[in-house]
């Protein structure tokens, strides 16, 4: 080999050894972490609510007061969060989310009055895990990433379901053999394990690093904050609640939520325990549930690229509330093939509204519609905590969750004729010069 091929090769080979991960990847690594264990804060409580009820008596309706709250908030807190983080960077809001995460995990071991459960697993579980919604992901997305921004978001949005699988049997485990304080106690320790990471590895902007965007061609340098992100999202509220559009689609999706996490996420596994089914196994269910929402979601993207999201609601919407008319017939004590198939399909359909919702948001509202949509995504937290905490005290008169079931169907039912009222907008007319 002559002199100048060594030297080519060498050129070749060099450059591949100093190939370095970028930095941004690492951020979203800890962002998806994050998430993933934000999934195991929201799974816990569908699991306290017998224990608690047979530790202190409390009834199910106190009981899911206190998960409603935490539901609420988790929605309201949400159009904030991207503006405290503007205002206040990333990596302090998120830690302070935790550290609030794990303050309230960890004092209801102390617990002993009902309204001691209201402020650690309603208000203080609540406001943290609602300054690490969908904003915190979209943030770190738009910041971090020019290009692969859409396989980015996916995974991020993806984790909160690969959280509900690796979670929900665990803690159901725990719960079953050790009691409902050690699964607190988890997940106080889990809140406290992520914050270092956050400190650690996770920057509020790639300036911060002296690094470009994942993608980008050009340095960007960091923004200055902005003190009034919060009164342009409270504006922005204002105006988009004057039409039309934002009270179906606001309607729609508190359905939405009342009938997910209101409902499946917080009465499912009580509901399967009335009928002797082993809580482990029930928590086994909702967790192939967090599975098949990830495969749900990416069709429904895929198909709102293809056909009007509006019928695309109207459908899902038919399709879930017929299927929680069937639900009072399936629910045994054993796992049977109709119950397994009913679990895939709601995991099919559990966020499948998102992207249509998203879509009509962005034709009506154009470049307001991501915040458009975190007031739409406050109503379907809003929706979720009322049904959790209505499905509790119908469940303490009627001595059965079957009257929940029946109205969470005629509630989808409803949804669904309420998307088909949407109207399309009609495209601005184009001035003809005369």
């Amino acid at each position: 080999m002559t002199q100048t091929t060594e030297a080519a090769a060498v050129q070749e080979t060099g450059p591949r050894r100093r190939i370095r991960i970028h930095r941004a990847w690492f951020v979203a690594a800890v962002t998806f972490v994050t998430i993933i264990g934000a999934a195991a804060f929201r799974s816990l409580p569908g699991l306290l609510i017998d224990p608690l009820h047979q530790d202190f008596g409390w009834s199910r309706g106190t009981i899911g007061a206190a998960v409603s709250v935490n539901l609420a908030l988790y929605g309201l807190t949400a159009p904030f969060a991207a503006a405290l983080m503007d205002r206040f960077g990333i990596r302090r809001v998120v830690a302070v989310a935790l550290s609030l995460i794990a303050l309230g995990s960890g004092l209801t071991v102390w617990m002993t009055a009902a309204w001691q459960l209201l402020l650690c697993w309603g208000l203080l579980v609540g406001l943290g895990s609602g300054s690490m919604a969908l904003a915190f992901a979209a943030t770190v997305t738009n910041r971090w990433f020019t290009e692969r921004r859409g396989l980015v978001t996916g995974i991020l949005t993806a984790a909160s379901a690969s959280g509900q699988l690796i979670f929900l049997p665990v803690l159901s485990w725990m719960v079953e053999r050790q009691g409902w304080r050690p699964p607190a106690v988890t997940v106080a320790l889990a809140a406290l394990a992520v914050v270092p990471f956050v400190w650690l590895l996770l920057r509020d902007h790639p300036a911060d690093v002296g690094l470009k965007p994942y993608g980008a061609k050009e340095f960007v340098p960091k923004p200055e904050p902005v003190p009034g992100a919060a009164r342009r999202a409270v504006g922005v509220l204002f105006r988009a609640a004057r039409t039309g559009p934002f009270w179906l689609l606001a309607g729609t999706f508190a359905i939405c939520g009342a009938s997910t996490n209101g409902l499946i996420q917080t009465h499912f596994i009580p509901a399967a325990h009335d009928e002797h089914m082993p809580v482990q196994a029930a928590a086994s269910l909702l967790a192939v549930i967090g599975v098949f929402d990830v495969i749900g979601t990416i069709a429904s993207g895929w198909f709102t690229d293809r056909f009007e999201p509006r019928r695309l609601l109207a459908v899902y919407y038919a399709l879930r509330g017929i299927s929680l008319l069937f639900l009072p017939m399936l629910l045994t004590s054993s796992v049977h093939p109709p119950m397994i198939f009913f679990i895939v399909f709601y995991g099919l359909d559990w966020v499948a509204t998102v992207p249509p919702t998203v879509a009509l948001c962005r034709e009506h509202y154009g470049e307001d519609s991501a915040i458009v949509f975190g007031w739409v995504l406050a109503s379907h937290q809003v929706g979720a905590a009322l049904v959790a905490f209505l499905g509790g005290v119908a469940r303490d008169v009627f001595g059965s969750y079957d009257m929940v079931w029946y109205a969470s169907g005629a509630l989808c039912a409803a949804a669904a004729l309420m998307a088909l009222v949407i109207r399309r907008r009609s495209p601005v007319p184009t001035p003809v010069v005369a």
